[in-house]
């Protein structure tokens, strides 16, 4: 069997053809340390290494796990974060909530940052590898959390990220202050899983779904206390879902907040949401 026909096996499953390739990429490079530069040099797999990528993408076929999580890792801001079940699979789009915070960390000088509902740890890291501060990272999920710390010793920031168990604020004192906080709450309406990719159900539905019928349910609950743990003039930063812009900018309206800025993804959609105290 040769790559292009394990490529195929995915298309065949209906997996969009450069998702297919991009899959069998990483676990080429992950499980038989082949790189594309590879390919065009001319060098060959032998065939229990193809067997290998080829047991795994009839495993991600069957199951439908992510392949991600099959590898036990993912990419962000061009760095390997683990990953398992018990916290989001690190994406794209929320790069750009990462680079925002960076900017405005660094113009404002900022020296403390909250990062809430932190899973795998990849924003809280992220953060810490370009500023010169603390970051720290809650999360209701003791299981993520330790996905979490685990992220930080690889990367060498476990002396500037610290993670802790809480719901939300629960367990922050009433004189922490942070310059920053920055969220990529669960923001999927309980009515959007029958339509969401099976994939993503393989994902910690903690980490995905609201109870509420518009996904604002966390988004209200943040910008409420909000306001009690950050500094003068300090910033508030969301990862936003599909259409919530509007009503998210309300939110913090009327909670006091200004200076309101919202950043769109590749795909010309609203994304992040930037407000100030």
């Amino acid at each position: 069997m040769s790559i292009q026909e394990i490529v195929n096996l995915l298309i065949e499953a209906g997996i969009e053809k450069n998702e297919a390739n991009a899959e069998v990429k990483l676990l080429l490079e992950h499980f038989c340390d082949f790189k594309p530069v590879d390919i065009i040099f001319g060098k060959k797999l032998d065939t229990s290494k193809l067997s290998i990528v080829r047991d795994k993408v009839i495993e991600r076929i069957k199951t439908n796990m992510p392949v991600q999580y099959i590898m036990g890792f993912g990419y962000f801001m061009g760095d390997k974060f683990i990953v398992n079940k018990n916290v989001l699979i690190p994406r794209d789009e929320t790069e750009i909530l990462v680079n925002k915070a960076i900017e405005k960390a660094l113009i404002t000088n900022s020296k403390k940052i909250l990062d809430i509902g932190t899973g795998s740890g990849c924003i809280a890291c992220s953060i810490a590898k370009a500023i010169d501060g603390f970051i720290l990272g809650v999360d209701i999920s003791n299981e993520a959390l330790n996905v979490a710390f685990q992220n930080s010793k690889r990367l060498f920031l476990d002396k500037r990220v610290e993670f802790r168990q809480s719901d939300l604020f629960s367990k922050i004192e009433p004189n922490e202050k942070f310059d920053i906080i920055v969220s990529n709450p669960p923001y999927i309406p309980p009515q959007e899983k029958i339509s969401i990719q099976k994939e993503v159900l393989h994902e910690p539905e903690l980490a995905l779904f609201t109870q509420d019928d518009k996904g604002l349910e966390f988004y209200e609950k943040i910008i409420n206390d909000a306001p009690k743990f950050l500094n003068k003039n300090g910033y508030i930063l969301f990862e936003l879902g599909f259409g919530q812009s509007k009503d998210v900018e309300n939110i913090l309206l009327n909670k006091g907040f200004k200076n309101i800025e919202i950043e769109k993804d590749l795909a010309n959609i609203d994304r992040v949401i930037i407000a100030q105290i």
